[in-house]
């Protein structure tokens, strides 16, 4: 029997955690209240749904560590977390909770991990009763809007749809009602200089200047019938609530549709809330309208995040400075940036002096860009999502004269310093 590569043996444990019935996992009811009050006593997570893991996935989230949905699942997004932030604390990747991953999470405990919030009216407002799956249908619509209060919320605080039901159980979520979510903190701010995109780990990492990370993201990552490009690309356009241009001889054929279609903005459509468009035509990096399924679904050769993590990362890269990295498969993030740590830690708990423990995030920054579709207009582009690199070579934009002139006036290198003020 051959031997499997470590990575590919992550990659099969991911989706077995990711494929396992959400009946066979345990599903015990608990309250905001047990997530406050949750602790960790050693061992690893509880199968199923805890309150432990539900503390665990909102403050990696405050890391700046995505664990995409959180949805108190010990599962395949939480586990890739977990090794993201091990990997970036010099602790050994393997997604399992310990002593030494619990103390440093601390760092970010200072504010409770749920919060009180009393639904508004705007907050029922612009509805949709579906989205249709047919494109043709979806280019009829108005917008690409939220289905239900819980959708709304569930992108506003970081959770998935029903677990705000499971946290708020007999408690209509109408106009009026208070209730229990997730208390994310502030947006992650800095200026992503460098994304290492892997296929392996299916995680998206953001690095500053300097080599040092400041966002990580679970993904969907192509497929094998439609790969994410290879190589080394940069962020080319940044586009918040996007019109989605269908067009069946740049995309997938789609159902019968074989005309050109624009699906109207929002977060149900096809690429979210946000395209992060790169060098490479019709590639980018973006949200999507199910951030539950990123670890089951694949994409037509684009990377997804969930719109949250996207729109982040949007007011973090900066357009023709920031890198785009996709790793060859086999090689990982770790493996890319040398992060390969220790064997093994000690099994005591880790008494961690207060200068040891990472910094918690810096209040949100001001946005760099503004919405394009604020008056629902079109953006200046349109936005393609392709399925081949030979399809997208044919869609290169012809050669810029002055870009010629100046490509080998700096080295590989180079970064555009940031502005004064800009960690």
């Amino acid at each position: 029997m051959p031997r499997l590569s470590p990575p590919t043996l992550l990659a099969l444990a991911l989706a077995s955690l990711c494929a396992l019935p959400a009946q066979a996992q345990t599903d015990k009811p608990f309250l905001a209240a047990d997530v406050e009050a949750a602790s960790y006593d050693g061992g690893e997570l509880p199968p199923g749904r805890s309150a432990l893991t539900t503390k665990v996935q909102v403050l990696l989230d405050r890391s700046g560590i995505s664990p995409g949905v959180i949805d108190g699942f010990k599962g395949g997004m939480s586990q890739s977390a977990l090794m993201a932030f091990e990997r970036r604390s010099g602790l050994p990747i393997d997604g399992v909770m310990d002593p030494h991953v619990w103390n440093l999470l601390q760092s970010f405990a200072a504010q409770p991990a749920t919060q009180d919030y009393t639904i508004t009216a705007e907050d029922a407002e612009g509805l949709v009763d579906a989205i249709p799956t047919d494109y043709a249908e979806k280019a009829k619509m108005p917008a690409m809007a939220h289905t239900s209060v819980a959708e709304r919320l569930g992108e506003r605080f970081h959770m998935d749809e029903k677990f705000i039901a499971f946290l708020n159980p007999g408690t209509d979520l109408v106009p009026g009602a208070t209730i229990k979510v997730i208390n994310t903190g502030s947006r992650m701010r800095g200026t992503v200089a460098r994304i290492l995109v892997d296929v392996n780990t299916r995680r998206v990492a953001g690095f500053d200047a300097n080599g040092k990370l400041l966002v990580d993201y679970p993904a969907t990552i192509g497929s094998s019938a439609t790969p994410s490009p290879s190589g080394d690309h940069h962020v080319a356009k940044v586009a918040l609530n996007p019109n989605y241009t269908y067009d069946p001889k740049k995309n997938f054929q789609q159902g019968d549709n074989d005309k050109v279609l624009v699906v109207p903005p929002g977060p149900n459509a096809p690429v979210g809330t946000v395209w992060i468009g790169l060098s490479k035509p019709t590639y980018g990096i973006h949200g999507t309208p199910t951030p539950s399924q990123l670890f089951r679904n694949q994409s037509m050769g684009c990377v997804r995040l969930t719109n949250w993590d996207a729109e982040e990362l949007a007011h973090m890269v900066r357009v023709n400075t920031t890198t785009v990295e996709f790793l060859p498969a086999g090689v990982t993030i770790a493996d890319a940036t040398g992060a390969a740590p220790a064997a093994t830690a000690p099994a005591e708990p880790l008494e961690t002096p207060a200068a040891a423990v990472p910094a918690a995030p810096a209040p949100e920054e001001p946005l760099d860009y503004t919405d394009p579709l604020a008056a629902k207009r079109a953006p200046a582009e349109a936005v393609y999502e392709n399925t081949s690199e030979e399809d997208a070579e044919s869609l290169a934009p012809p050669a810029d004269p002055l870009s010629n002139a100046l490509s080998g006036a700096l080295p590989d290198s180079f970064v555009v310093p940031p502005a004064a003020g800009q960690p």
